[in-house]
């Protein structure tokens, strides 16, 4: 009997510990829980959303390849006479204009050159000049016979002499006004020079150093190759080089380059080695996004472009009817059945059941409802929200 009434003492225990847990369990949950009643009877708050603008673009297929940047033109500076560099005259990476001085080698010897010509070809004047005389005076006494005819062909071969030795030294002082006018290194075309290879005080010898580099870059080309028989493809697409081809171009950072083609052509050959045909693209690259020497992506088009209506892939939903959006008009929630197409990089082509105009909920989908009011907030493709 005793061991029956220290069971039952146990037992009644622990009933009452569990009691006391329990009735502590639902005074926390009375503390911590929202009232829901009262949120209830109030009608709950008002969901937020993200919402963004639907894109409208070009879908139609594309084929990318791999593309250089090239300038039209460019130049490597070499000094055309020998001496020691006075002055550099540009900033370097800057942009200059054809005809700008860039640089120039010490003159003073140049100067005494073109000076000594000159002198030589003044002498050269002033023997023309006295022999002139005693031609046309041996001319006259030959005539009256009084001059032998030795002394005739001596003075005409004289006048002939001089008048060369007047052009030779017109030669020469030609070539040194020349060499002088080297002494300035002036911009062959306009465009941005690089770095100075060679600065004030060093010594250059003609047509041996590059003194600097400029490359055009407006206007600038785009260069790619295709297979020959893409070329066909191509100029059956396209025709002549007349008519407007559609290309994006894709810079190294991601980035659409927005530009229209200024011209294109195509190279007049296949290369032999790998089948290719050179194709190449001139834009204004009024910004200088385009880099001489980068690497681009482009993608080429057909010549009727396919427009669609473009949303996130955060936007879409599935249930047993298929695919729906959520729209918001006026902060209301409205559900769209959609019919999709392909996907685009990271956005689902929609052909049915959008306008241009609509915008999507991209987040909160779960909290909504058809003919629901909402807060919405706009995201548009950078991520700001508004």
């Amino acid at each position: 009997m005793l061991v029956g009434k220290v069971k039952n003492r146990a037992i009644i225990k622990r009933v009452i510990i569990l009691g006391l847990c329990v009735s502590f369990g639902w005074y926390l949950k009375g503390r911590l829980t929202p009232q829901i009643a009262m949120t209830g009877a109030m009608g709950g708050q008002t969901p937020h959303v993200l919402i963004q603008q639907v894109e409208k673009a070009d879908v139609s297929p594309r084929r990318t390849y791999i593309a250089s940047v090239e300038p039209i033109k460019s130049v490597n500076l070499k000094p055309q006479v020998t001496g020691y560099i006075e002055k550099v005259l540009f900033e370097e990476g800057g942009f200059v204009r054809e005809g700008d001085i860039l640089f120039v080698i010490e003159q003073e010897r140049y100067i005494a050159t073109v000076e000594l010509r000159q002198a030589e070809l003044d002498s050269a004047k002033a023997n023309l000049v006295r022999a002139e005389r005693d031609y046309k005076r041996q001319k006259s006494l030959s005539k009256q016979n009084i001059s032998s005819k030795a002394t005739m062909d001596s003075s005409e071969s004289t006048y002939l002499q001089a008048k060369a030795a007047v052009k030779q030294a017109s030669a020469n002082l030609e070539l040194a006004k020349i060499e002088l006018g080297y002494t300035e290194i002036k911009a062959p075309i306009s465009g941005q020079i690089g770095k100075a290879l060679v600065t004030e005080g060093n010594y250059v010898a003609s047509t041996l150093q590059t003194l600097a580099r400029i490359v055009q870059t407006k206007p600038i080309r785009v260069a790619f190759s295709v297979t020959d028989k893409e070329m066909l493809t191509m100029r059956q697409t396209y025709g002549d080089n007349s008519k407007p081809i559609s290309a994006e171009v894709v810079l190294p950072n991601g980035t659409i380059f927005k530009e229209e083609i200024r011209s294109h052509f195509a190279d007049n050959e296949v290369n032999a080695e790998t089948a290719t045909v050179a194709v190449y693209l001139e834009y204004d690259n009024a910004d200088k996004y385009l880099i001489p020497g980068n690497y681009v992506n482009i993608r080429i088009g057909t010549t009727k472009p396919k427009v669609a209506i473009l949303v996130p892939q955060a936007a879409m939903a599935q249930d047993e009817h298929g695919n729906y959006v959520m729209v918001v008009n006026d902060n209301v929630v409205e559900q769209r059945r959609v019919t999709t197409g392909e996907i685009v990089e990271d956005k689902q082509v929609v052909l049915e059941g959008l306008d241009a105009d609509d915008k999507v909920i991209i987040q909160g989908l779960q909290k909504v409802r058809d003919g629901q009011n909402v807060k919405a907030s706009l995201v548009n493709t950078a991520t700001e929200v508004k």
